[in-house]
């Protein structure tokens, strides 16, 4: 018998999010499910309910659709709510259940079954169900929006005719998915960015979007969840001083730091606030979990007396609805690809299966949080020529490193190079030593060129080598032919190759560019 599944309205305070969009309902009709929407659930993202019935879903009435099979919606339920579900019901949305175990208690004490969708393990097949990252992504670039807008300046620089205006200095404390969207906002609008994080592989992501990393010269133990961890005392008492030389330098601050489970950490200290300039912006992104930084409060803008504007709302995905309530939509569709494997219309949980048993907070009743750990690390796996060699008295196993080049031996090579080229020089023909001349000099400059480009230009870069590649084609196809064999072979090996080349960079670009193409 088909399931039927129930899009319900969010009533908790300013939540403007929805479960489910128009264009998710009908991929959820697509997996066989009889799909209803609470009349108005979708208004105040920018949903109506002619825009879900021409969708395919029915819309009914806030009883009806809470007697769902499966409910989805966004926050956690209130007692209400819970007390509104039909016995052997499925409830999906972000239940919170490190933050607030009385609520799961309250689910044990009936026949539900309950998924959390702020659990999903850090791995990279659970990707697509990453409902936290979806929403830091909205909320790291809605930060920076809030900011400049409080900020009331130019965050590029400006050189005017009635003076020249610096650009504003932004400092992100945390890199993870809402500081790396922060970073790229700042920095698309032209501020000079710094980040910091206790991570220094998360290094690279900083300086491929234009900012400087700020590391903290500290060792720090690896997360075991590809989660945030707790730093240690002695990390933390070297950032305070970062922090301190930073606040007093920067413009705007933008906190993103949280660990799953317990209260924010504190980063940003009254004396930090202190010694900002009058009209400095601070944007507390982790307010509703204690805050960042001191003074913040929850959903409030609060001014200090040195003129100082700390931003603590709760609500920053929400504040781009339509947008938030899509990418939550699509997280909540591929979970329910999941959990629908014969794409008939009913749920089948599968505990064998990591991802779906770490998000399941209550089964038929009984309590399942918190599950089992799933063992996730982001740190780089260190090379073996990187750790310590052999131990004493054991031999070294597997390749033989090369003994070092000595200078005899570096002479020689550079003395028989220099005689090979003297002899190609003096004893052939004009033409070739020119050709030659004009290859030598193609190598040096395409040595410096490209390797200084960084590496997140590589992809454009490879358009060049096809472009190039084109002309060996070209080049290669105008000798064949000449009556001479070696040029006609090293003619066809050279198309040969280059069409390689050319084949198979386009087969690459198009094979990323679908990655960004709708189903």
């Amino acid at each position: 018998m088909v399931q039927r599944l129930g899009v319900v309205a969010e009533s908790a305070a300013g939540e403007t999010r929805v479960a489910a969009t128009p264009a998710t309902v009908r991929q959820l009709a697509g997996l066989g499910y009889e799909v209803v929407v609470e009349s108005g659930a979708g208004l105040r993202a920018g949903f109506t309910d002619a825009s879900y019935a021409g969708a395919g879903a029915q819309v009914v009435g806030r009883e009806e659709a809470w007697r769902s099979d499966v409910v989805l919606k966004v926050v956690a339920p209130s007692a209400g709510e819970v007390a509104a579900l039909r016995d052997d019901a499925t409830l999906i949305g972000l239940i919170g259940p490190a933050l607030d175990p009385a609520l799961v208690d309250t689910l044990t004490q009936r026949s539900l079954t309950v998924l959390a969708m702020d659990a999903v393990p850090r791995i990279s097949r659970a990707q697509s169900l990453d409902v936290l990252s979806s929403m830091a992504n909205i909320a790291g670039y809605r930060a920076v929006i809030e900011a400049a807008h409080a900020f009331g300046r130019f965050f590029t620089g400006q050189v005017t005719a009635a003076g020249k205006v610096p650009p504003a200095k932004v400092l992100v404390a945390g890199a993870g998915v809402a500081g790396l969207a922060a970073i790229g906002a700042a920095g698309g609008l032209g501020a000079v960015v710094r980040a910091t994080d206790p991570r220094p592989e998360v290094a690279d992501q900083v300086r491929s979007l234009g900012a400087e990393f700020l590391a903290v010269e500290v060792e720090q133990e690896a997360s075991a969840d590809g989660y945030a961890k707790a730093t240690s005392a002695d990390y933390d008492r070297r950032a305070e001083a970062l922090y301190a030389e930073q606040a007093a330098d920067v413009d705007i601050i933008v906190t993103t730091a949280l660990i799953p489970g317990r209260p924010a950490p504190r980063l940003i200290s009254a004396d930090h606030v202190a010694s900002m300039r009058p009209g400095s912006v601070i944007v507390d992104m982790a307010a509703a979990q204690g805050g960042n930084v001191a003074g913040s409060v929850p959903g409030e803008v609060v001014v200090t007396g040195n003129g100082v504007t700390i931003i603590g709302y709760t609500d920053l995905a929400g504040r781009l609805p339509a947008q938030a309530s899509q990418l939550y939509g699509t997280n909540l569709v591929n979970l329910m690809k999941l959990l629908t494997p014969g794409r008939d219309g009913q749920v089948v949980l599968d505990f064998d299966d990591v991802v779906q048993r770490s998000m399941t907070v209550v089964r038929d009743g009984g309590k399942t949080w918190p599950p089992p750990p799933v063992e996730v690390s982001a740190a780089p796996v260190a090379r073996p020529s990187d750790t310590a060699g052999p131990a004493v008295g054991k031999p070294a196993v597997g390749k033989r490193s090369k003994p070092p080049l000595t200078d005899r031996r570096r002479f020689a090579v550079v003395g028989l190079g220099a005689a090979a080229l003297f002899l190609l020089a003096g004893f052939s023909p004009n033409q070739l030593a020119g050709n030659f001349t004009v290859f030598v000099l193609a190598v040096v400059i395409g040595y410096y060129v490209i390797g200084s480009v960084h590496h997140a230009l590589h992809t454009p870069l490879m358009s060049v080598t096809n472009a190039i590649s084109g002309i060996i084609v070209v080049g290669a196809l105008l000798q064949i032919g000449h009556g001479h064999t070696a040029v006609d072979v090293l003619s066809f090996a050279a198309v040969l190759l280059a069409s390689i080349n050319i084949f198979g960079g386009f087969a690459v670009t198009r094979r990323m560019l679908s990655m960004f193409t709708k189903d």
